[in-house]
């Protein structure tokens, strides 16, 4: 027989990982969410910019 504090653990984990299961799969889904290369304000010309 499993003690109760395993039962519990189990339970505890198993509920955990299908509470918001479908918010998970969704974020998994849409992915990093698109930015900006060139933020307004950019100056290529500057001394600091990216080079091509």
């Amino acid at each position: 027989m499993v003690s109760a504090t395993q039962q519990s653990s189990r339970i505890r984990r198993r509920k955990m990982t299908t509470n918001g299961k479908v918010n998970k799969r969704e974020r998994r889904r849409v992915g990093t969410p698109a930015f900006a290369v060139h933020p307004a304000g950019y100056d290529t010309a500057a001394a600091d910019a990216k080079k091509d």
